[in-house]
């Protein structure tokens, strides 16, 4: 059970079962066994529009589509005004680069706009804040960044999970820092789950273990949420 507003650290070997969970999550596939709930609600009980607007995912690959800096960050959605957006890219620390664009936000972006991976990836946090859901999932976000672009995804993934549910999935040890609590993934079971502080101070937990030998491995509406995975 993850509390409204906590955030977990999923850790495991690639192939441990850490993005099926976000997967799950979004319904891109349903539970063999056992229930996933978002609010209490039974995630398969929740229409599928009304779900993903509740949670937004950050993955390491970001897509974006031939079409204006306008409908990049909004998707499409013609209710978010300019000035919000404007907002969002100077929080982000964005707002220089955006202000040397000669078209503002109808700049026409695609995958030949010599956007660099930093810039894409604090675009797809600016699409979060813009969305603001109730949940946010961050799969390695940062995992392909220079150390000086990773420092400011450390601040958008700061002020992206404030007083929002989070699950961050990691694949350095470094990414959880920040987060309340710890599970760790094995071939598709949950083989550890507790308080992050806990589990580091315990010597013979697997995540104490982890900190020790450390887990590098190639990379392959502020309303609060609660978020529970039933095994049975």
């Amino acid at each position: 059970m993850l509390r409204p507003g906590e955030t977990i650290g999923l850790l495991g070997r690639t192939g441990s079962g850490k993005t099926t969970i976000t997967r799950l999550l979004c319904r891109l596939c349903d539970p063999q066994e056992g229930t996933i709930r978002l609010g209490g609600i039974d995630v398969r009980d929740i229409r599928t529009a009304s779900l993903r607007s509740r949670v937004g995912v950050v993955t390491q690959d970001i897509q974006l589509f031939r079409a204006s800096l306008r409908d990049n960050l909004t998707l499409f959605d013609t209710r978010i005004a300019d000035a919000e957006m404007i907002r969002v890219l100077d929080e982000l620390e964005l707002g220089d680069w955006y202000r040397a664009l000669a078209r503002g936000l109808d700049t026409l972006l695609d995958h030949g706009s010599g956007l660099s991976a930093g810039e894409a990836q604090l675009l797809a946090f600016a699409r979060v804040f813009l969305s603001d859901p109730a949940l946010v999932i961050l799969d390695e976000a940062s995992s392909r960044l220079d150390p000086a672009t990773e420092r400011r995804l450390d601040h958008a993934v700061a002020r992206v999970l404030e007083g929002r549910t989070g699950i961050i999935i990691a694949h350095r040890l470094s990414t959880v820092q920040r987060v309340d609590t710890i599970m760790v993934l094995e071939d598709g079971h949950v083989v550890e789950f507790g308080s992050r502080a806990a589990l580091a101070a315990e010597p013979t937990s697997r995540f104490a273990g982890l900190l020790r030998t450390g887990l590098e491995e190639p990379v392959q509406s502020g309303q609060k949420t609660p978020v529970e995975i039933s095994q049975s």
